[in-house]
């Protein structure tokens, strides 16, 4: 039986590539998504037998709840969660309405939570990691909403491990830059153009790509890696390092 990783905003950007790279690896994956066209495309491409997808809300109960009870009768075992599902309303504070920021912590990190707290009488021994940002640490103007976000997003993270611990081992990761302007639907793909200047200000020599987040999924999988938890790994290619110390 294949290890089944629940995979939230997986139809899109840094979560459809985890998606791809998952069951490339020999996963069984479950992906949860709310937008359908998304899904949709997705299907088209993704024809494993080890791949299950339900249109989800993550910030309604209900919804959460009835999707993680499927994967787990699909696929006889849930394994791992990644916590990747997120919205933005990045707009000048004056701006920025009620409704916007609840939308986003209801996303973001409310999310989260409701998707950790009913996928743990699932898990024996499994993985969680929320995908956090640097914004967490860092910020830039007329951001509060996400960054807030994520911020609750590392506490929740070492929160958790201390709770859930030591049967499931919990953490998350901060993306720098990450270009995913081609890794959408194609109502909104569009890959954008990169400059040298672009590449050049991360210590790194370039922006990252979704397949640096995936892979560092893949190492917080792996059962060997069982020393790691309540972290937070932070894939900037250095932008963070280097804005804060020079």
């Amino acid at each position: 039986m294949k290890k089944n990783i629940i995979v939230t905003g997986g139809a899109q950007g840094i979560g459809k590539t985890m998606v791809v790279n998952l069951l490339k690896n020999g996963y069984a994956v479950t992906v949860f998504e709310i937008d359908e066209e998304a899904i949709d495309e997705l299907k088209e491409e993704v024809s494993e037998e080890t791949v299950s997808m339900f249109c989800v809300d993550v910030s309604d109960e209900n919804s959460v709840k009835d999707a993680i009870s499927s994967s787990a009768e699909i696929h006889g075992n849930i394994y791992g969660l990644i916590n990747n599902a997120a919205v933005a309303a990045n707009k000048p504070l004056t701006d920025l309405s009620l409704e916007e920021w609840n939308r986003v912590m209801g996303t973001n990190l409310t999310g989260a939570f409701l998707c950790s707290k009913h996928v743990v009488p699932f898990m024996k021994d499994g993985r969680i990691i929320n995908m956090a940002s640097t914004r967490a640490l860092q910020s830039e103007a007329d951001t509060e909403a996400y960054s807030a976000s994520k911020g609750g997003i590392m506490a929740l993270t070492h929160a958790l491990a201390a709770s859930l611990g030591p049967q499931i081992k919990v953490n998350s990761i901060s993306p720098g830059w990450i270009d995913v302007s081609a890794v959408r639907k194609k109502a909104t793909a569009r890959q954008c153009i990169l400059s040298k200047e672009d590449h050049s200000q991360h210590p790194a020599g370039r922006v990252g790509k979704a397949s640096d987040i995936a892979n560092m999924v893949l190492f917080l999988l792996q059962p060997e890696n069982d020393f790691i938890t309540g972290q937070n790994f932070v894939i900037d290619g250095g932008m963070t390092t280097k804005m804060i110390y020079v």
